[in-house]
């Protein structure tokens, strides 16, 4: 129903706007982390998935006491095998590559390849775009290019393989995400899923162990909270974007990371930034516009 509408959106759109900033705020702990580095990126992965998985849990089990409903739900009610494994392969795959990327050729190839997976996937299962959604994209990731690519350098292969796994992963799981009903519910099982493979990479960090207090810690915050609740919240926005929305409104994530350096660091804005913003929420506007129109004159034909 029309009125129904607006609140949708507005809901939608909050939502995905906390999910982009978490998704920010992870971008930079890990970099703080394996840039310099303070802990090695086995060490990081294992870490953040496990510190995930117990904020998730007890999120879970605090839920449950308060409803009698789903007190014998057993937490792995909900997620997949498949998203499960993906998620780990995306959070390794992305914490091995920034070893030896730096962050403007890790952003281009991880969200280049985030883009491509999630439209081509999208393209074979019988979406189609309409022409102003393909506009829309090209100018979007144009303005990504712009802002990141006076920081890229060229890639190594390995690392340009990791990340390019790192993005196809993601966008797989952000795919299978969109069929979710219950985010917290499929959140908490995916992560606690991914433990057996987190017990086999622990064995990995054992032989070449780095750890400091301040690596732990920036870990444990990516897991529990930008990971954990980021990933909840973006499984409730999914429900209302399309699967070209949702490829195309995280390249937003470096904008959004390079304003909390503006606010918090001290950072000043540059004509680039507030260019390549204005191309990628031009670009954004255009593939919700066309997106909107397409679904419009479906229903008119119907």
């Amino acid at each position: 129903m029309p009125e129904t509408r607006p609140p949708s959106l507005i809901k939608t759109a909050l939502l995905t706007s906390c999910a982009l900033i978490a998704f920010a705020a992870n971008s930079v702990l890990c970099r703080l982390a394996l840039e310099q580095p303070i802990i090695d990126a086995a060490s990081f992965t294992v870490i953040r998935l496990l510190s995930g998985c117990l904020s998730l849990a007890l999120i879970v089990l605090l839920g449950a006491k308060r409803d009698r409903r789903n007190r014998r739900q057993p937490l792995l009610a909900g997620g997949s095998w498949r998203a499960s494994s993906m998620l780990f392969l995306y959070a390794v795959t992305f914490s091995f590559a920034y070893i030896s990327l730096d962050t403007g050729t890790g952003a281009l190839v991880l969200f280049g390849a985030v883009q491509v997976s999630m439209i081509l996937i999208s393209l074979s299962t019988g979406n189609r775009l309409h022409y102003s959604e393909w506009l829309g994209v090209l100018i979007a990731f144009a303005g990504f290019v712009h802002l990141m690519l006076p920081s890229a350098s060229r890639p190594s292969p390995i690392g340009f393989l990791l990340m390019v796994l790192a993005g196809t992963a993601w966008g797989v799981y952000t795919l299978v995400g969109r069929g979710s009903t219950r985010p917290l519910a499929d959140t908490a099982a995916n992560f606690i899923r991914t433990l057996p493979f987190v017990a086999i990479l622990a064995l990995v960090a054992v032989i070449q162990l780095q750890l400091s207090l301040k690596g732990v810690l920036l870990a444990a915050v990516s897991g529990a909270l930008a990971s954990a609740i980021g990933y909840i919240i973006w499984y409730s926005a999914l429900a209302g974007l399309s699967a070209t929305q949702a490829a195309v409104v995280q390249l937003l994530v470096p904008v959004i990371a390079a304003l909390g350096g503006v606010i918090f660091a001290g950072e000043q804005i540059s004509l680039r930034l507030v260019f390549s913003a204005m191309m990628i929420l031009g670009g954004i506007l255009i593939v919700v516009l066309g997106r909107y129109y397409l679904v419009r004159r479906t229903t008119s034909r119907t």
